[in-house]
């Protein structure tokens, strides 16, 4: 069996849909929930898989919430010994910020079900999939294209949308992993968000209705056809 270390930051923003083809592919997923636990930077060397979830903190607020050193640091070093990684949201984040690219606020928070502006990198990546589909966004913060990496996507609103490097590092701004039936979750525990920003969580609920399951559907056989590259390229 292969192993994957989930790094979840809010308990409610886990694997979600993409744990069924991690499993599928045999990887046992174990969770460390790194605001509680801490995160010891072995674990995340360890693990044949590490993947970095989305959360409401910032890659800039180290000083309210210390333990982000620690998980960059962990992420650095994973970086380093070119071992495989997935970064979702806050995720993604890190991994451009350890890569040594710019995290940024954004001139406007970009949240809801809006589709993908693939690259030409994009439409030939595991992405592909994604195409013409609406995925869910929920972030006031986006980063700049690490050196080396090739830009996958883009919104209106997020020039940067999704990177990979070789085929063994993924990050994505938006939320695939995302199951519509849990998506109450979310409503409840990001309700400041959406009053802050004047949405109005009935369109979202309406939405996820409407577009969750097929873009849940294509964001596995993302994740599925990511994680074949990767096998290949291990082999």
């Amino acid at each position: 069996m292969k192993s994957c270390l989930a790094l979840r930051h809010l308990d409610f923003e886990d694997l979600g849909v993409l744990a069924a083809p991690l499993e599928a592919r045999g990887y046992t997923i174990r969770y460390v929930d790194v605001p509680v636990e801490g995160l010891r930077p072995e674990d995340a060397l360890d693990t044949d898989l590490l993947v970095v979830l989305g959360g409401p903190m910032n890659v800039d607020q180290v000083d309210l919430y210390p333990w982000l050193a620690t998980e960059l640091q962990a992420i650095r070093s994973r970086l380093a010994a070119g071992r495989p990684m997935l970064g979702i949201c806050l995720g993604a984040q890190l991994i451009a910020q350890a890569l040594g690219a710019s995290v940024v606020q954004a001139p406007k928070f970009e949240i809801g079900w809006i589709p993908l502006t693939l690259t030409d990198a994009g439409r030939a990546s595991p992405l592909a999939s994604l195409a013409g589909l609406q995925v869910l966004h929920w972030h006031g913060y986006g980063f700049d294209l690490p050196k080396g990496a090739a830009g996958l996507a883009s919104t209106p609103l997020c020039p940067q949308q999704a990177f990979a490097i070789g085929d063994t590092i993924l990050a994505l701004q938006f939320h695939p992993e995302v199951d519509p039936g849990e998506f109450e979750h979310w409503l409840e525990g990001n309700a400041d968000d959406l009053v802050g920003h004047g949405i109005d969580p009935e369109v979202l609920r309406r939405e996820t209705h409407e577009l969750g399951a097929k873009t849940a559907a294509a964001a596995q056989v993302m994740l599925e056809t990511w994680l074949d590259a990767l096998a290949s390229s291990l082999a």
